[in-house]
């Protein structure tokens, strides 16, 4: 899916968006930053992986594929897009591959390449640091080594990595984390905390639009 009227000769850059592990590419969320990007002249394109495309033909409910499966795809798209302004990311386990397909764990499995070659950066929106509840099943640790740009966006709230565990861990120097404030997984704050919904979706595009642009040499 293409989002907006933007060809890619006509866009500053080219945001390739992947979802999370419980909504498909038209959810939402995704919808609403998509729409946000395009504002900024970045043209977004969004994909579902093999297991969801399977559950909008048969309408069954399934867990998502192994990371096999999940990184070769993604290296497909970004193939398909690589024009030497892509910046890859995604919502959550979304954007943990994105961040994965970019690493030296890529290679690790079978047809799979480490894809930093083919792309300017990677986005996370709330990224699953660990399962909730769990801070000690850590899965950033390629965080540590990365070498391409890396932006996290992450509610202080969220639940699979509060802002003061996030700040606890350690990153390459190419890793920048920005937290949306009282936001949850989705960037949902609480009422009573002044915020709104709307606010922390706003701040994350235009902070996601800067880092794209930055990325592709546009700001």
């Amino acid at each position: 899916m293409i989002d907006g009227p933007l060809r890619g000769e006509e866009a500053i850059a080219t945001f390739l968006f992947a979802h999370g592990a419980g909504a498909g590419m038209d959810h939402e969320f995704m919808t609403a930053i998509a729409q946000g990007l395009a504002k900024h002249d970045i043209r977004v394109i969004r994909f579902d992986f093999p297991y969801m495309v399977k559950r909008r033909e048969d309408g069954k409910k399934r867990p998502p594929d192994r990371q096999p499966k999940l990184l070769l795809d993604f290296q497909k798209h970004i193939n398909e897009f690589a024009d030497g302004k892509l910046v890859i990311g995604g919502k959550s386990m979304g954007g943990r591959m994105a961040s994965l397909i970019v690493s030296d764990i890529a290679a690790e499995s079978p047809d799979v390449e480490n894809c930093s070659a083919n792309v300017q950066g990677v986005a996370c929106l709330g990224f699953p640091f660990h399962p909730p509840g769990k801070p000690e099943n850590f899965r950033g640790e390629h965080l540590k080594v990365a070498t391409l740009p890396i932006l996290i966006l992450q509610g202080e709230r969220d639940t699979f990595g509060t802002r003061a565990e996030v700040e606890g861990w350690q990153y390459a120097k190419s890793v920048s984390v920005s937290f949306l404030p009282d936001g949850d997984h989705s960037f949902k704050p609480r009422k009573l905390s002044g915020y709104t919904a709307q606010g922390n979706r706003e701040l994350a595009i235009e902070q996601l639009a800067a880092f794209i642009q930055v990325c592709v040499g546009a700001s």
